[in-house]
This record gives C-alpha cells, sequence and structure tokens, in this order.
C-alpha cells in the first residue's frame, strides 16, 4: 500500500515546516516580537495565519505595542494556550472553540470571518479506489481531534449516509497525518488548506470530497477572558481586529503578492501558497458574531455531544462577546469569490 512519493524537493520544505511546528507538542517557539511600547499582546497562530496576512498587507508598522507570536499547529492546542492564559488571543476554525468550551475552558470568540469551506477536504492517494465518500465505509482516515476538520469529516460522513462509526478514524496532527497519508498508512485524509493545496500540487492524492456546502465556512479569532478585562489589553486586542480585517481585505486584490511573502515566509512552494491563497484565504470577509453564527456553531457542538465527543451540553452563546462587532456584515453573508 506504499504510495509512490512526489520529488523530495518539493515536499521537503513542507515536512520540515510541520516538524518545526511541533508535530503532536502544542507550539513552537515564538516567531520573534512586532511594534514598540510596554504592553505585550500574546497572540496564538498557525502556519500561514493572522501574522503572514498582516505582515504581507503592511499592517504591523507603527504599533504602540508589542506582539509576540507563537504558532501551533493546530486549533486545539491554541485554545489550550488561551485557557492557560499564555495567549492573549489567536486565530482557530469553526469546530476548536467547541471543544474548548465542551472542556469548560475559559475562552471567548471576539471575532469571525467566513469564506468558502472548498479548501477543507478529505483527500485520498491518487491510486485509491475511493471515489466517493459514501466509499469511506470501513476505512482509516486521519485527522486532527477537535480541528476543523473533525467536523468537516462528521458532516461530510453524514450527508454520504454514514456515521464517524462507520470509518476507522486515526487522531494525528498535520506532521504525522502527512506522513501517515503519504505512506499509505490511511485510506484517506480530513485537513484544512494549505494542506490540501500543498497534496494537490505536488500530485500526492485527490479530493473525493471539500466541505463546501456541508459545513459554515467560519474562522474564528478567540481571546482570553483574563486579557478582555484588562482595559490595555482589551483595546489592544480592538487595535489588532482592525488590523487583521484591514488585512484580510487586502488579501482579495493582492493574491500574488501576498503568496509570494507567504511562501516565502513558511517555505512552501509559490505554487501551493497561490493555490491556498486562491482556494481559501481570499474568499473570507469579516463578519458580525451575531445570532446566526451562535446558532451555526451551536450546531456542530450538539452535533459533537450527540457523538459523546464532548462530555456535556455546550450553550455557545456564553463564549462569545460581541463588544468589537461594530458595523460589520451579518454572518450570513455569502462569502466572495476568489480571483483566478
Amino acid at each position: 500500500m506504499r504510495r509512490r512519493l512526489a520529488p523530495a524537493a518539493l515536499l521537503l520544505p513542507f515536512a520540515l515546516l510541520l516538524t518545526a511546528c511541533g508535530g503532536n507538542s502544542s507550539a513552537s517557539t515564538g516567531t520573534g516580537t512586532d511594534g514598540k511600547g510596554s504592553l505585550t499582546l500574546n497572540v496564538g497562530d498557525q502556519k500561514g495565519g493572522s501574522e503572514a496576512i498582516l505582515r504581507a498587507a503592511g499592517e504591523l508598522k507603527n504599533l504602540d505595542y508589542k506582539i509576540k507570536w507563537s504558532t501551533f499547529t493546530s486549533g486545539p492546542p491554541l485554545l489550550e494556550a488561551v485557557n492557560a492564559k499564555a495567549v492573549d488571543i489567536g486565530g482557530v476554525g469553526n469546530t476548536p472553540p467547541v471543544f474548548a468550551a465542551g472542556a469548560g475552558s475559559k475562552i471567548t470568540v471576539v471575532a469571525a470571518f467566513h469564506g468558502t469551506s472548498k479548501g477543507d477536504a478529505i483527500l485520498v492517494p491518487n491510486d485509491s479506489k475511493l471515489s466517493r465518500p459514501q466509499d469511506l465505509r470501513g476505512k482509516s482516515v486521519a485527522v486532527a481531534q477537535g480541528s476543523s476538520a473533525n467536523y468537516q469529516l462528521v458532516a461530510s460522513l453524514k450527508a454520504a449516509g454514514l456515521s464517524l462509526s462507520d470509518v476507522k478514524v486515526k487522531y494525528l496532527q498535520p506532521a504525522d497525518a502527512l506522513a501517515a497519508f503519504t505512506s499509505g498508512k490511511v485510506d484517506a485524509w480530513a485537513v484544512w488548506d494549505p494542506y490540501t493545496s500543498q497534496i494537490l500540487q505536488a500530485k500526492q492524492g485527490r479530493v473525493l470530497t471539500t466541505g463546501d456546502g456541508v459545513t459554515n465556512g467560519l474562522t474564528f479569532q478567540v481571546a482570553a477572558p483574563s486579557a478582555l478585562q484588562d482595559k490595555k489589553k482589551a483595546a489592544a486586542i480592538k487595535d489588532y481586529l482592525e488590523r487583521l480585517r484591514r488585512a484580510t481585505a487586502w488579501v482579495y486584490g493582492h493574491q500574488e503578492e501576498w503568496a509570494k511573502v507567504w511562501a516565502k515566509d513558511t517555505g512552501l512552494p509559490y505554487e501551493v501558497a497561490l493555490a491556498s491563497v486562491r482556494r481559501t484565504n481570499a474568499t473570507r470577509i469579516s463578519v458580525a458574531v451575531d445570532k446566526p453564527l451562535i446558532a451555526s456553531e451551536q450546531q456542530i457542538a450538539d452535533a459533537f455531544t450527540d457523538l459523546k465527543l464532548i462530555p456535556k451540553k455546550v450553550d455557545f452563546a456564553d463564549f462569545v462577546d460581541t463588544r468589537y462587532n461594530g458595523r460589520l456584515p451579518a454572518s450570513t453573508t455569502p462569502a466572495r469569490a476568489s480571483e483566478g
């Protein structure tokens, strides 16, 4: 069952980057500090996330507070750091806050972005005999537990008339999942961009199905309640979110420019970075943390409660703060299509 590997020159930078992100560990060391002043905002990030967008858009200039960055492999360990007050705010997908809330973690959703879910995919090797989601019955699927891909897998299986118990779930963080997928140790991999783009560009696999139409396409900025209770940090978070919203909007009209910066910063091949930008990142818009959003996330929480993967019922409304909504559009606003 061993799969033909793509050229080492293409995969090596990405594999090294995943290793640097810590594998199953929670985070890499801080990637640097931006800004000046006596106040430091500790920001949790994922590879190619907030820091990359802000830096490319020029939104890290003239900061009157410092930002100390820490990079995490996925949303769940990032939120563990938020709960532990090691991180003041960080970006995650639509599912980690639900698991964190179910665990009784001290987290607060303060901002949201809506985009397509085409980058959230279930991938299979090129020579796989699987041709539709229904074929996953009895097969092994790698996924990061508690990640957005975890719910995308649940929702995709449900849409195909299957349940999580119909597949052999292998809970692996991206670094280990990549190794398992490329060596043929799992039949499929549920993951998000830029991992999706990496596999497709390297011709190591193909898309069996995506989350488009079955998941809500939301990503969040999640803060520590203790940081929100600190007036100075709350003000810094407000400024940070405004910068992030401008940077996210900037990406839509500067896709190639941002992809070049992102590729240089991460070690990803430019073609992979650009594909991820076009498929996923350039579709995102800032939306309000409103009642429809809360209801959508409540559905995710209820799904995992029913599966007994969350120990108790979660009232997602208890884990949001709407103070930074401003005049943002409703969360039900359709995501824009990317260029190219």
